[in-house]
């Protein structure tokens, strides 16, 4: 009965980027979410770093949140497509306190969807962090043109977060994952085609040698 009761249980591996311009706060977000930490002197991100969240979703499911810290340098970059290859779903972050930041925004969507794509074709799920929101002096009243960004560039939505105050990190990461679930017909199958796996080790064998091991 034991058994029975096991085998029930549904266990997911979901790799979910954490892109956006260097300095937004990205590696601060995944320390608050990951580890219930913060400090102010992170050093940039070299590469890509990773950090595994463990999630309880409810009593017949857990989800391993594999979240690569992609360093805001390496953007655009020929690497990218290898960072990006068979993630579920995505956060792009800027700092409200830098408008530079947000303008680079649709690059970085446009680069996500160009590079990676669910099981079914569709886009990733991504949803777009407004960090830093605890340096805003007044909360703005830009609510309608976020909302209308986000519909016009392909978020499922976007959220004010500070990763210091610990402001809306859980449930940015909530709302990501509920959508990566939902996608069911989307997410990585065991049984692929033999075609596309042909495809895809010509692809990492070409992108190889242009990259480090």
């Amino acid at each position: 009965m034991a058994g029975g009761s096991v085998s029930e249980c549904k266990e997911y591996l979901f790799k979910v980027l954490v892109i956006g311009e260097l300095g937004v706060g990205k590696t601060s977000i995944i320390k608050r979410y990951v580890h219930q930490l913060f400090s102010q002197h992170y050093r940039a991100t070299i590469g890509v770093d990773f950090a595994l969240k463990v999630i309880n979703w409810d009593n017949k499911t857990l989800v391993r949140l594999q979240l690569w810290d992609i360093a805001g340098q390496e953007r655009f970059g020929n690497m990218t497509r290898v960072y990006y290859k068979e993630a579920v779903g995505a956060f792009v972050v800027f700092d409200v306190t830098r408008t530079s930041t947000f303008e680079a925004v649709s690059k970085w969507k446009h680069d996500l969807d160009s590079k990676v794509k669910l099981a079914n074709g569709d886009p990733i799920p991504s949803v777009l962090l407004a960090n830093k929101c605890d340096q805003m002096k007044d909360s703005s009243n830009n609510k309608t043109l976020m909302d209308k960004f986000c519909k016009d560039t392909g978020f499922l939505g976007w959220f004010e977060t500070s990763a210091k105050d610990n402001i809306n990190v859980d449930e940015a990461a909530r709302f990501l994952v509920e959508n990566i679930l939902s996608n069911d017909q989307g997410l990585p199958h065991e049984e692929s085609n033999g075609d596309r796996i042909k495809l895809d080790q010509q692809t990492v064998a070409a992108e190889s040698k242009s990259g480090c091991c």
